[in-house]
């Protein structure tokens, strides 16, 4: 049978039609990504894109904005050099940021958010231990990664975590003993009242009674209190060789503060806080705070060729007025860290990065890092430092050489009665 010429048009758009029925049909036949792997293979090549999404969290208001502010535009720092410098395999990294707003179920929600919407390689963030503890199981069900840039109190390795901040044995425990050996036997401990200060605290009386040391007090007030008048009282009643202090955020702008008006300066007490660096210093005010202690594994005094390199590069940026500090210079070395284990592993897939991680080494601004491929936390000088009226600090001490972490304490006697508790 012959068709009619005018009838060809009309055979054509039906199988035009039919033709484009079944490739929609294909296209929705194709089953979606679970959202508990998304992180792990959503980027696992960063797919055709010509960026890879990565997170940045911390707290940009609240009590804790004081310290998380300034991480936060060190590691918008290292991702644009790396940008500058060609990417990470071929591609721009693409930051998406999120506030945790000092409030750990919001830190918990914005990890959520950033790996199963956002579909982000890897999430740099955090400060407190309650945030870090907030984000772990999210970021473990989900498969992701997550950089944490700040000193904590031990006790912990999760497998999709990279720790760059010290751990319990790269700051609390030699600064205890140092001030045991330099400074007196009796401490007056004084934290806020979350995770890291009572667990830093529960290692430092085992190792108190190890080393000869006397406990004399121990208080805890809530994050963001001001008031400190009737603790400042009890020191001066307990008189105490050194207040080991674990204040955290805008706390210590009160503590400090209240001290000097009750007459107490440096001369007259010693004391060391594991949470007060430059940024803090400038906040609380140098005059205030000059003669105190602190224990971290960076100062911006720091003699080397690449932090002299960094601290111009972030004044640069961001301000001459502007410091930069031992969580600062955390977070922007961990950037790299990622950086350099996507580039051995030819992949942004998690396990595959986790396993490219082990043993790589980084010349950071506070000297050569390497990542311990057994509990992912990073070798680092330890250092003890004296604050100056220019808000530098003036280091006193230091390891000699990048300490390996020990995050369980397993090399210490006491280290038991810690992990048994």
């Amino acid at each position: 049978m012959k068709l009619k010429r005018k009838g060809i048009p009309v055979l054509m758009a039906v199988c035009m039609s039919i033709s484009a029925l079944l490739a929609g049909c294909a296209t929705e036949t194709k089953p979606a990504a679970s959202s508990t792997t998304s992180a792990t293979t959503a980027n696992s090549d960063a797919g055709k894109d010509e960026t890879i999404p990565v997170g940045i969290l911390h707290s940009l208001t609240g009590t804790m904005s004081i310290s998380e502010v300034s991480v936060k535009d060190a590691e918008m720092m290292a991702i644009e050099e790396i940008n500058k410098a060609g990417g990470v395999l071929g591609k721009q990294l693409k930051p998406i940021i999120e506030d945790g707003a000092s409030d750990w179920p919001t830190f918990a929600e914005k990890t959520k958010k950033l790996l199963q919407k956002d579909k982000t390689a890897v999430i740099f963030g955090g400060w407190t231990s309650a945030s870090r503890k907030a984000v772990l199981p999210v970021v473990e069900q989900n498969k992701g990664l997550f950089f944490y840039p700040v000193q904590y109190e031990g006790l912990e390795a999760s497998p999709n975590i990279f720790y760059t901040g010290a751990t319990t044995n790269q700051q609390i425990v030699p600064a205890v003993t140092w001030l045991l050996q330099n400074k007196g036997k009796k401490f007056f401990l004084l934290g806020s009242d979350y995770v890291f200060p009572r667990t830093a605290n529960k290692i430092i009386k085992e190792q108190l009674k190890a080393e000869g040391g006397t406990l004399i007090a121990e208080e805890y007030t809530p994050l963001g209190h001001t008031d400190y008048n009737t603790i400042i009282s009890k020191i001066k009643k307990e008189k105490p060789d050194v207040v080991f202090n674990t204040l955290n955020g805008d706390s210590n702008v009160a503590f400090f503060k209240q001290l000097k008006d009750a007459g107490i300066t440096a001369k007259d007490l010693t004391t060391l806080s594991v949470s007060i660096a430059e940024e803090e210093i400038r906040g609380i005010g140098a005059s205030v705070l000059e003669g105190h202690y602190t224990a971290w594994n960076y100062y911006q005094t720091t003699d080397t060729p690449e932090n002299k390199k960094f601290v111009e590069a972030y004044k640069a940026k961001y301000g001459k007025e502007r410091v930069t500090d031992d969580p600062i210079e955390a977070g922007y070395f961990g950037v790299y860290l990622w950086a350099e284990a996507v580039k051995k592993a030819g992949s942004v897939d998690v396990d595959k990065v986790k396993e490219a991680a082990k043993g790589i080494e980084f010349s950071a601004p506070g000297g050569k890092v390497k990542i311990d491929g057994d509990n992912q936390h990073v070798f680092k000088t330890v250092r003890i430092g004296q604050i100056q009226a220019d808000g530098m600090i003036k280091e006193v001490w230091n390891s000699g050489q990048p300490v390996k972490p020990d995050p369980f304490l397993k090399t210490y006697p006491w280290g038991a009665e810690v992990t048994k508790k």
